[in-house]
């Protein structure tokens, strides 16, 4: 992997006093929001980029909530959100809002991937491995509900997968059970 890795800087938020690191991976640049004292066994979040729900508060997903949650968490408690560029399930924020306006005509989150010839799921999840190599953590607390996550990092032991169950709204209860039913996501 040929990665390239930002100085460290300080990051002061609504959910704590955080210090950030970026990681460029070929065009796409992930970030990692850490507490200043990482644990032994640090809880990890492994987020992906979702601008709709993340940034503008879309209620078709939980994104937001997820990334609200584990932001107050490590600011709470300590640990780790590992920012992944991959908006749409890595699909491009394009090719989502195609799949947005299939989901409006009744097609579901994978159907409307795989009309526009995409698997259900295109993200990987390497990048998380060299990170958590990079901060040399060698077990990790995972807070996931996604097996794919689960099951991608290597060399670092999973001690405990953190469920992280976000309320449903009218908007989002299919979609969420497209991924628990469709995806295998434990929810």
């Amino acid at each position: 992997m040929n990665i390239k890795i930002s100085d460290v800087a300080n990051l002061p938020s609504r959910f704590g006093n955080f210090k950030v690191k970026a990681f460029k991976e070929g065009q796409k640049e992930h970030l990692v929001i850490y507490a200043k004292e990482l644990d032994e066994i640090p809880v990890v979040r492994v987020h992906s980029e979702c601008l709709t729900g993340d940034a503008i508060g879309s209620l078709k997903c939980d994104c937001r909530d997820q990334l609200e949650y584990a932001l107050s968490l490590i600011g709470e408690k300590g640990g780790m959100v590992i920012y992944l560029r991959q908006e749409g399930r890595n699909i491009g924020l394009l090719n989502k809002i195609n799949a947005y306006a299939l989901q409006d005509k009744g097609l579901d989150t994978v159907e409307a991937n795989h009309q526009l010839g995409f698997a259900a799921d295109e993200r990987t999840y390497d990048i998380v491995t060299y990170i958590l190599h990079h901060f040399g953590i060698k077990k990790i607390k995972l807070l996931t509900n996604n097996p794919d996550k689960i099951n991608s990092i290597c060399d670092v032991e999973i001690v405990e997968r953190l469920p992280i169950i976000m309320k449903s709204n009218k908007y989002n209860e299919d979609y969420l059970d497209v991924k628990r039913d469709a995806m295998g996501h434990l929810l």
